[in-house]
């Protein structure tokens, strides 16, 4: 049980308080759902009485927020790294995929050797258990489920840096890696090599960090970014060669198939009789 007994001054900040540092500590993520009053009550040994005034407290300040259909929730508090409009831009402009990515490597590195230097049994078993979940996941070639794992496993690295300011925010770059918004997850691991070195380069991070090793943690998570970038890379531009070349296969067979000799409509264009009876054309 993560809640712990209210041992003396039963008040409803001292509630407060212990929600408030599981929230921050990321013990308690968005959108976990609270235990019933019931139990949360008894767990904490406090009167129902303070802790709605616990709650409503919480919830006054977004921390906390109760749905329909029942259950009281935590709320969305990392919040988004870009508001929608530049979420919208950015996914209709490739090209900021690369400086994600760069600040991925960076980012991801320094956690990966925060977590190798203070990571506690806990943190250990728990990184154990979600490559143990990987091993399956991959063994079986459930891309879907091995796609989501690959978060949660950066999740978990981030969770054992103990830096507060460390995890909220790579929580927040994930969920725009778990959104979609940079590149789509299941493409890279759509392809059997890809999943092979993704799964390798995951071990190779995790092992570095059971090891206590800072340093080869790092040098593991920065090439880890390095090859996802090279990757993403390659297939912007497989993508950009397809278009091109669907394009003009498409003007080819159009030229291929039109009338011999004649001089016909332009490629592409249609004709259109404009008012007045003059003849024009539009795409």
């Amino acid at each position: 049980m993560i809640y712990r007994e209210v041992a003396q001054n039963r008040t409803a900040d001292v509630v407060v308080a212990q929600v408030e540092s599981l929230i921050l500590d990321g013990v308690l993520r968005p959108g976990d759902r609270l235990p019933s009053e019931r139990e949360l009550a008894r767990a904490l040994d406090v009167s129902r009485p303070i802790l709605r005034e616990a709650l409503d407290d919480l919830a006054a300040r977004g921390l906390v927020e109760s749905r329909h259909g029942g259950g009281t929730y935590v709320a969305d508090v990392i919040g988004e790294v870009f508001r929608q409009p530049v979420v919208a831009l950015v996914r209709s402009h490739p090209r900021v995929q690369a400086d994600y990515l760069a600040f991925r490597r960076e980012v991801d590195a320094i956690a990966a050797g925060l977590a190798a230097e203070r990571a506690n049994a806990d943190d250990r078993a728990l990184l154990r258990g979600i490559l143990e979940r990987l091993d399956e996941a991959h063994a079986a070639g459930d891309v879907q489920r091995e796609a989501e794992l690959d978060v949660e496993f950066h999740l978990a690295v981030s969770d054992c840096t103990h830096n507060t300011v460390l995890l909220h925010t790579l929580r927040a770059c994930y969920r725009l890696l778990a959104d979609g918004v940079f590149y789509n997850r299941a493409l890279l691991y759509g392809e059997a090599d890809c999943r092979d070195r993704l799964h390798a380069q995951h071990h190779a991070v995790a092992e570095a960090i059971l090891a206590g090793d800072g340093a080869a943690a790092r040098a593991a998570a920065a090439a880890h970014m390095d090859y996802v970038a090279a990757e993403v890379a390659a297939r912007q531009e497989a993508d950009a060669r397809a278009a091109v070349s669907a394009r003009r296969r498409a003007v080819a067979e159009a030229r291929l198939d039109g009338p011999r000799g004649g001089r016909g409509p332009a490629l592409g264009l249609t004709e259109t009789t404009a008012p007045g009876g003059r003849r024009g054309r539009t795409a």
